[in-house]
């Protein structure tokens, strides 16, 4: 029987220290996000593909790392992901392809004849991950990270206040040996 308890314990603290491990990650992607709502990390950003995004190479709710190029670095021909100014307070994120370059003022034109600044160029894509995105999304939203994260973290803080309630005025089994 004690050996059992033992394992229930092994356990509860395993599970503890994983989610609290994800609990963490999901914060400091929240935190890492630019002011364009995308997650930066060492120059990498996490560029999660939703509707607006179309290409063959990516589906919905794929997870791509994209890295952040110099404008030195870019190509004629490159496929690369950059930010749109929808208006005054958002941008949304679309990928083309580089059809001509303007060194002297560092800015380039998509094929399709859509123009930007260096400065809104996201980068390459490096790598991609298949459905991570969506559930990264889910998290990422307000809601999904008040009921993923937050309210479990206070659910353990009100179990863990009642449990010392509990020891303080009833004791431990063994005080009571």
């Amino acid at each position: 029987m004690k050996a059992l308890k033992v394992v229930k314990k092994v356990l509860l603290i395993f599970i503890g220290v994983v989610y609290f491990v994800f609990a963490l990650a999901m914060t400091i992607l929240l935190l890492n996000q630019n002011d364009y709502g995308i997650t930066e990390i060492d120059g990498n950003s996490f560029v999660i593909i939703n509707d607006q995004i179309s290409s063959d190479k990516y589906e919905k709710g794929d997870l791509v790392i994209v890295k952040k190029q110099r404008f030195d670095e870019l190509k004629v021909g490159d496929e690369i992901f950059t930010y749109r100014d929808v208006n005054q307070t958002s941008y949304q994120v679309t990928l083309g392809v580089i059809g001509e370059l303007y060194p002297d003022d560092e800015q380039l034109a998509f094929e399709n004849g859509d123009g930007f600044s260096i400065d809104f160029v996201l980068g390459k894509a490096v790598d991609t991950y298949s459905g991570i995105g969506s559930f990264l999304s889910l998290i990422q939203s307000r809601w999904g990270f008040l009921f993923v994260v937050l309210v479990p973290c206070f659910l353990i803080f009100i179990y863990e206040i009642y449990a010392l309630i509990v020891e303080v005025k009833y004791g431990t089994e063994k005080d009571e040996e």
